[in-house]
């Protein structure tokens, strides 16, 4: 196992640095360069020409790039034109929340997807299975932000059983210790103020877990019905095994393989693509904190959440990678 974890981790020194080099051009391409981005389209020569010095812009390529890399392996990722304050420091703000409402909203999907695709595969042409395949075409269709809308509309505003927006209620002085709401209220005994946080994360961990349940119940029905058919099942089944063991041992453990490298991608995007959900409930996660800075070009924050983000989905992979050693222990031999 350590001998799996330390090759993945050599194999992600390269991916890394693609990336980077990537970056870094596409940086160097922007119309006008990073110093007009920064400055807007009416910025004179002048003060261009002064932001290329500021920035070392304006010296050969090979050394902006090793600036460039020496900043990020330090986690020197810039300041933000937007509140002036280091991108680092505000990422390290705003992921709790994103953390928070993806890692509940996988859980949601991971919690109700896996078991309703295999017994939807155990079932196949019963109402069960109809059920299922038709919701989660309705999931894959219906828009995020537009689902976030309904419930938002309905479990907040019009029932009351929700909040319909923030982390946490402004009268609750909870004690922030992690940044993590619901852990902080915990590990303080403040468990007003986690219960409080659990409640605000409902509506949009649901919204946000519509279409990886989706995809995790199709990938689950679709593996089942692939592994129960296969001759060691059968062999199983006729050596007398008892059919919870043929089905947890052989069916369902073989049949994760794919549903585990759907649910590591689909963490990724979650953890990536929060920004409608968190828009629509102002969160105040990572994600709203990008559309704002899409919004005001804020170059050195989209610079710094591209590279963070292709850490978390390098992580996610090795972990993956993990999972499928434990599963299927066959794997560590490759």
């Amino acid at each position: 196992m350590l001998r799996l974890v330390v090759r993945r981790l050599l194999q992600l020194i390269p991916t890394l640095l693609g990336l980077s080099v990537l970056l870094f051009l596409w940086l160097d391409r922007l119309p006008g360069g990073p110093a007009s981005a920064i400055l807007g389209e009416k910025a004179t020569e002048a003060e261009v020409a002064r932001i290329n010095r500021a920035l070392g812009l304006d010296q050969p390529v090979y050394v902006q790039y090793w600036r460039f890399l020496k900043r990020i392996v330090e986690l020197d990722l810039g300041t933000s034109t937007q509140t002036g304050q280091p991108v680092w420091d505000e990422f390290v703000l705003r992921f709790p929340a994103t953390v928070e409402l993806s890692l509940l909203a996988i859980l949601i999907a991971v919690a109700v997807g896996v078991p309703l695709g295999y017994f939807a595969a155990r079932n196949r042409g019963g109402w069960l299975d109809v059920t299922a395949v038709s919701g989660s075409l309705v999931g894959i269709c219906i828009p995020v932000f537009f689902l976030a809308l309904i419930l938002k509309g309905v479990f907040a505003v019009e029932l009351g059983i929700f909040p319909s927006y923030g982390r946490q209620d402004t009268g609750i002085d909870a004690t922030s210790v992690t940044g993590f709401a619901v852990l902080d209220g915990i590990l303080t005994g403040e468990f007003d103020a986690s219960w409080d946080a659990i409640m605000h994360l409902i509506l949009p961990s649901v919204a946000l877990a519509s279409i990886p349940l989706a995809v995790i119940v199709r990938m689950t029905r679709a593996s089942v019905l692939e592994v129960q058919d296969e001759d060691y099942v059968r062999t199983a089944e006729a050596k007398g095994l008892k059919r919870s063991v043929v089905r947890g041992r052989h069916v369902l453990r073989n049949a994760m393989l794919p549903v585990v490298t759907a649910i590591g991608l689909l963490t990724g995007s979650l953890l990536s693509g929060a920004v409608l959900t968190e828009s629509v409930f102002s969160f105040g996660g990572i994600g709203s904190f990008i559309r704002t800075a899409i919004d005001a070009r804020d170059y050195p924050v989209l610079v710094g959440f591209i590279m963070f983000i292709a850490m978390v989905y390098v992580l996610i992979n090795l972990l993956v990678d993990l999972a499928y050693s434990l599963i299927d222990p066959r794997v560590r031999v490759h």
